[in-house]
């Protein structure tokens, strides 16, 4: 199976700060991947480094075999993005703003239109046509930010928490439509705090710790090679969530109560 996201010792340091720590990581193509880990772990400078947002420190990393660094052009060419921080043009509409992205990517004006139509329908945001992103909501923003990040049809899709601040309805939404990108054989590359949703839909986990790789692999490989201490856990199968907690020691940094409240 070819790879379509692939880092060899990538780091990442911000002055005395070990942000991305020598990552090893090898995505196949076609697969839902879920990229974990603590707030401060090192999700998101992987991300930008991925992405071609953020200069890689030292290291390699690769998109469907083009480099990110010498082939950067081809690279960013084959995928989509949707950041944490959403940058969108606020004084243009959602049909300026889809328009804008894809003829950056040089789609034709008719199949451009076509396609920008066709996500505004599927997000839920053609009904005002001509209203500016400013008065968007933020979950309209997330929206809008993936129909951008799909316009072009990309192979590979990065998704930083594309589910803050979206409601139940689109939720499901994107599921379905993510889904169905994975069966037609796209890469998803998702880092969500949303543990249950990256149980269900991920096949294959990867969990960073102050910048270190910690565990890789499905999810059922990682919920048995994980220990906790708990009477009945042989007895059952772990949570994504018990795996997670146990493999960042959790429980030995987070206070469990506040001092002056009883």
């Amino acid at each position: 199976m070819p790879i379509a996201v692939e880092t060899s010792a990538l780091t990442r340091r911000f002055g005395d700060v070990v942000a991305v720590d020598a990552l090893n990581l090898q995505v196949p193509a076609g697969t839902f991947f879920g990229f974990l880990g603590p707030n401060g772990a090192g999700k998101s400078t992987t991300i930008k480094m991925l992405t071609g947002l953020l200069r890689i420190g030292s290291g390699r990393a690769s998109i469907l075999g083009h480099d990110v660094d010498r082939d950067a052009v081809r690279a960013k060419q084959l995928i989509g993005v949707v950041p944490e921080e959403l940058a969108v043009f606020d004084r243009l509409s959602g049909g300026e703003y889809l328009t804008f992205v894809g003829r950056m990517y040089n789609l034709a004006k008719r199949p451009l239109r076509e396609r920008a139509e066709e996500l505004l329908e599927l997000m839920g945001l053609e009904d005002n046509p001509d209203k500016l992103i400013v008065d968007y909501s933020h979950g309209m923003k997330k929206k809008l930010a993936l129909a951008a990040a799909l316009i072009h049809g990309p192979r590979v899709l990065f998704l930083d928490e594309p589910f803050e601040g979206i409601d139940a309805v689109a939720s499901r939404m994107i599921k379905d439509l993510l889904a169905s990108l994975v069966n037609s054989g796209v890469t998803v590359f998702l880092t969500s705090h949303i543990l249950e949703i990256v149980e269900k839909l991920c096949s294959e986990i990867a969990i960073i710790h102050r910048g270190r790789l910690v565990a890789n692999g499905s999810l059922d490989a990682l919920r048995t090679g994980v220990r906790v201490d708990d009477e009945d856990a042989g007895a059952r199968t772990l949570t994504l969530e018990e795996a997670f907690l146990s493999l960042v020691d959790a429980e030995s940094v987070a206070p469990s109560s506040l001092s002056w409240l009883g």
